[in-house]
């Protein structure tokens, strides 16, 4: 904790507080002393002889004043000479201002050179700010009560004319290095790229990075440094961000991509790095601030609005609460004065720079203006967009033309490059990554295939490439293959991602449907993926479902068996439930859900403890199942046990449509009651509470269906 506590101060650009540590309060006397020098001569044996690439001369300085004071307190230990109060005060003090010696040296030693170089300033402040403390406590230190020899007695006391000469220093050369990458900085923003000369001098000959491994290095303490900031320190999440694509791109254009294709081995996969925003998100639980979560949705909002209680959600999600007739605020029950929303830009920015801090995508709506002077100053830098631009051609270059292993490493690059902003997944499929990504998708090397197809899904992202995806020839039945007979699960999961986003234009559901055993291999999904892999799997079935020719493709495709089954299971049953509701509606989809044995029961289950939104998917597949699927299927659903009561129990909590929906399979009752002998348990009054808001069927095809279709596509 007392590291923690110091580097946090560090970062921070602040002096540790005194809390930091705990003062040896035991200690008194001899103990004590022993205690001081055995510190000092741990940092003066640790450091002395440690090469210190930045902050060399304070660093110096600062070792030198502690192998003065390690003699003196060798001298106390040695001789066991009595100290006074006065002096006893002092070395208790000094017990703190050793141990953040050392931790400011560890620290210096061990970051990276880079990110030293950035915090240079900072740096040496807290160098100063120790020689400080060393000078105030050697000048109450009472040497004239104090029984020393006359060596001892004379390095102290010209220590203490040093130390209050001494002035904060910052090296010249340090300094320089420090304005000639800011410079580099400043050449990406205004479009252009230093030369190979300029960044390999900076780089190999000034840093000392002399291979990619040292790269990567340096990239990865950087990326720790965005995921670890804080609003107060220099530079900001967005200026580190322009560094991290500066780094990468000299990366790969100094040392080309041997080390990694050694390192990564054909055919082996590399174990994500953990701890950074470059690990896979699949497999690293990212925890959305609370404030940042829609209070309806629970999802992370895109377009935070105000609404007239002062409370803020997400603008789909309120707008959809507002259509649906309600007058109050959800999270209050507040009525509402108006049904104006009005944009959060403040929380809009915080999110942006989370978002953009941790890796996760954030691409804002269509309607936002995006080009608000406040909104785009939390947008990625444009020095690291154009860095990133010219990775992203080396990188294609290596696509086209590389070696096998260098394929391989530049679609896992290029996967990375992908997961966040749509200047990045505009700028590299308009750049011609898309055909070289589809040949990688037929790889025999697992690594390369999962790499290009993740890419691929994180390109699609972006809704101008999904075309792209789509016109490339052979392109959505490569995706399909890999889907099918994928070489890892993550494969396999990451194309039912993708073709889930693609489906989400309406003019692409029949071309995938109508790809061989595209539908077939997303049942399969459904059936035995993991959680994920389902999630995937019956999106992408939803998808397809809402549109109507794809009906008899997914009933041949075993598609209705498996949503059927997937009704038993919480993670997925809202969206098949939503998926079967409108595949009921046509009479060839009514006709093969009613042959399952397991739906109505299914459904009726969903009604009775499934989410609001699975309650109205639920209630309406029944309804449409009544409707289209004839006298037998309505007799299943009628004689389908507690139906009466869950259906007045929607009547009266349900959400509008769920209320609608229950309504007119009230009606359904009715109209049957003289053909049978069911107890509807008083239905009629519920019937009549809901029956103003029965409506005739929507001419909407998916319009009574609810289901989360607008979730996020997993970027990975």
């Amino acid at each position: 904790m007392a590291t923690a506590a110091i580097f946090s101060s560090l970062r921070r650009r602040r002096s540790p507080s005194l809390q930091a540590f705990l003062a040896p309060v035991d200690l008194t006397g001899v103990s004590l002393v022993q205690t001081l020098a055995t510190i000092s001569s741990e940092l003066v044996s640790c450091f002395s002889n440690k090469n210190f690439h930045f902050q060399k001369k304070n660093s110096r300085s600062l070792l030198r004043r502690l192998e003065v004071f390690l003699v003196l307190l060798e001298y106390l230990r040695d001789t066991g000479t009595s100290l006074p109060s006065a002096a006893m005060l002092v070395f208790k003090e000094s017990y703190l201002v050793l141990y953040r010696c050392k931790i400011l040296l560890d620290y210096c030693g061990q970051s990276s050179k880079l990110w030293l170089l950035l915090q240079n300033h900072s740096l040496s402040g807290h160098f100063h700010d120790l020689n400080q403390e060393i000078s105030t406590l050697l000048d109450v230190f009472p040497i004239d009560d104090v029984e020393l020899s006359e060596d001892v007695r004379e390095q102290i006391n010209l220590m203490q004319v040093q130390a209050r000469k001494a002035k904060l220093y910052i090296d010249k050369n340090d300094e320089l290095l420090r304005v000639e990458l800011f410079l580099f900085l400043d050449e990406f923003e205004k479009g252009k790229v230093p030369s190979h000369v300029e960044l390999r001098s900076f780089f190999v000959e000034n840093l000392g990075i002399k291979d990619a491994t040292s790269c990567r290095s340096e990239i990865e303490f950087l990326e720790e440094q965005i995921v670890n900031h804080e609003g107060d320190i220099e530079p900001t999440a967005s200026v580190l961000n322009g560094f991290v694509a500066i780094t990468r791109y000299c990366r790969f254009l100094l040392f080309g991509f041997e080390e990694d294709e050694a390192e990564m081995g054909v055919g082996n996969k590399k174990k994500p790095r953990k701890g950074l925003i470059t690990q896979e998100i699949a497999e690293t639980f990212i925890s959305i601030p609370k404030d940042f979560c829609c209070p309806i949705s629970l999802d992370l909002m895109r377009d935070p609005v105000i609404i007239s209680t002062g409370q803020t959600y997400d603008r789909s999600s309120i707008a959809r609460w507002m259509e649906e007739g309600h007058c109050s605020c959800p999270k209050t029950g507040q009525m509402l004065a108006h049904t104006r929303l009005v944009s959060n830009r403040a929380l809009r920015n915080l999110i942006v720079q989370w978002c953009t801090a941790h890796g996760v995508p954030y691409d804002p709506p269509e309607t936002a203006d995006s080009s608000a002077e406040y909104f785009a100053a939390a947008l990625p830098a444009k020095a690291a967009v154009e860095a990133n631009r010219a990775t992203a051609e080396l990188l294609i270059q290596q696509l086209a033309s590389g070696s096998q292993g260098a394929k391989t490493v530049a679609a896992r690059e290029i996967r990375l490059l992908a997961k966040t902003g749509r200047e990045n997944r505009a700028f590299i499929a308009k750049a011609g990554a898309i055909p070289h990504l589809c040949e990688l998708l037929s790889s025999n090397n697992p690594v390369a295939q999962e790499n290009s197809v993740t890419a691929m899904l994180n390109l699609s992202i972006y809704d101008k490439n999904k075309s792209r995806i789509m016109e490339e020839e052979r392109c959505l039945g490569s995706i399909v293959q890999v889907l099918r007979f994928g070489l890892t699960t993550e494969a396999r999961e990451n194309a039912a991602a993708t073709l889930f986003s693609l489906s989400a234009v309406h003019d692409y559901k029949k071309r995938i449907a109508d790809e061989r055993g595209a539908v077939e291999a997303l049942a399969g999904l459904l059936r035995v993926g993991t959680p994920r892999g389902k999630k995937d799997a019956v999106t992408a079935l939803f998808n397809l479902s809402t549109h109507t020719d794809n009906c008899l493709q997914m009933i041949e495709a075993g598609a209705v068996t498996a949503l059927v089954g997937a009704l038993g299971n919480e993670g997925v049953a809202e969206e098949a439930a939503g998926a079967l509701a409108l595949i009921v509606r046509q009479p060839i989809g009514a006709a093969a859900v009613g042959k399952e044995e397991m739906a109505v029961a299914g459904l009726i289950g969903m009604m009775r403890c499934g989410t609001p939104r699975a309650k109205e998917n639920a209630v309406a597949a029944l309804l449409e199942l009544c409707r289209s699927g004839g006298a037998a299927a309505t007799e299943r659903v009628l004689k389908a046990p507690a139906l009466a009561g869950l259906l007045q129990t929607l009547l009266f909590t349900g959400t509008k449509r769920a209320r609608r929906k229950a309504a007119s399979l009230a009606r359904v009752f009715q109209r049957c009651e003289n053909n049978t002998t069911m107890h509807f348990g008083g239905l009629g009054v519920g019937y009549a509470f809901a029956g103003n808001s029965a409506t005739n069927r929507d001419p909407s095809f998916t319009g009574d269906v609810s289901v989360p279709v607008s979730m996020s596509v997993p970027v990975l």
